[in-house]
């Protein structure tokens, strides 16, 4: 698909972003702040020396709390640093630089995330009539072995004792205010019993499960069976952190990037359906990022379009064969082309060719002979008759 050349007419002014932002920190954040951490740079960058929370408040229409909680959450990602009178009220803000988190690859192009497939369709391999089967190079980075089988944890019903000591623990109060304004209505006991399941059974804190809450909501998902789901799919991945909980969900929006890429989808996020299909390829049968732009590569080149269920299936055809590393594709390739061509051998051998391509007849020379003699026969008889 053709570039798309971007151009500038306007000389107003304008709001200096890091890409490390965006790439970075932006898809994992809840909107409501980055709302606020660009309105910081909007007024950092215009030379505005003042900035308080009730006004930042007012432009967009939250509560002061509401702020200083965005303001918290960006401390936390270390992208600014808050200072504080004697009387504990915020006095500064300090702006950092936004550097790469810990653990992350930097990328050769600005415009895409670490890690992400850049060189989709120049360099893609070649590929044979049949699907899932084409010339690929060797190496890759999954696992020797698989992880250990998990076990999903049960849930039960906490009484209602254990529900109001687990609400009166430290931070929890707040967490769970924090959870009805993103979900924008109170709290049903069953949320609560779900949130403690986290806290109790998944061993969360209360910070991942803010995180959690926040990333769900940043994604577009309000519903508390999602937020269970992806908090089993942490507890599976053995995170514990919310550092953990960060590089797992930039790997797996890198991994959403690279197959919209090799797939052709812009214009439009993807839907739940096609996130599932990508959380089973990675998280189910545990095929790493370049399998999958592989088979997703292989997809269009059979279908010309995307199609996530033509991928599935060279996805679960592959993990039926054992598929780990690329060079396991390249050994498949390779017989399914020596069996190919061996069909193709014997097929020609038997097939007719235009000199040879009507039965042969047979003869008894014996019976024509006698034949033959009789008709002589008789035309004689008929000569000498007077």
């Amino acid at each position: 698909m053709a570039g798309i050349t971007l151009h500038n007419d306007s000389n107003t002014s304008a709001t200096y972003v890091s890409n490390n932002f965006i790439d970075y920190y932006m898809t994992s954040a809840n909107g409501e702040y980055v709302k606020i951490y660009l309105y910081l740079l909007r007024c950092m960058n215009s030379g505005e020396d003042s900035f308080s929370l009730s006004s930042a408040a007012d432009r967009f229409e939250h509560t002061e709390k509401d702020v200083q909680r965005a303001l918290k959450y960006w401390e936390k990602m270390k992208l600014l640093r808050l200072e504080y009178d004697t009387e504990k009220n915020l006095s500064g803000i300090h702006l950092l630089d936004s550097v790469a988190p810990e653990g992350s690859k930097a990328s050769g192009d600005s415009n895409v995330p670490a890690g992400t497939d850049a060189s989709v369709d120049s360099n893609a391999p070649a590929v044979t009539n049949a699907p899932g089967f084409s010339d690929a190079p060797a190496a890759s980075n999954m696992p020797d072995s698989p992880p250990a089988a998990w076990q999903e944890p049960k849930k039960r019903n906490y009484t209602a004792t254990e529900l109001t000591a687990f609400q009166e623990k430290d931070n929890v109060s707040e967490l769970l205010f924090v959870t009805e304004h993103y979900l924008k209505r109170p709290l049903t006991p069953t949320d609560i019993q779900t949130i403690l399941f986290w806290f109790d059974e998944l061993k969360f804190s209360v910070a991942l499960i803010e995180y959690l809450i926040e990333y769900c909501v940043g994604k577009g998902h309000t519903s508390m069976r999602y937020m269970d789901k992806v908090a089993l799919s942490w507890h599976k991945e053995g995170i514990s952190t919310v550092e953990q909980a960060k590089r797992s969900s930039l790997s797996f929006s890198q991994l959403h990037f690279s197959v919209m890429r090799a797939l052709g989808i812009t214009g439009r996020n993807l839907i739940a359906s096609e996130t599932a299909y990508i959380d089973k390829w990675s998280k189910t049968y545990g095929f790493t990022q370049d399998i999958i732009a592989e088979a997703c590569r292989r997809t269009i080149a059979a279908t010309h379009q995307p199609s996530f269920e033509y991928t599935d299936g060279i996805l679960s055809s592959w993990q039926k064969q054992g598929v780990r590393y690329l060079s396991d594709i390249a050994k498949l390739d390779s017989t399914f082309q020596k069996a190919k061509n061996t069909a193709a051998l014997q097929n020609k051998a038997a097939a007719p060719n235009r000199f040879n391509n009507f039965s042969q007849r047979t003869y008894d020379y014996d019976q024509l002979e006698q034949q033959l003699l009789g008709k002589h026969n008789s035309r004689k008889e008929q000569v000498t008759c007077p």
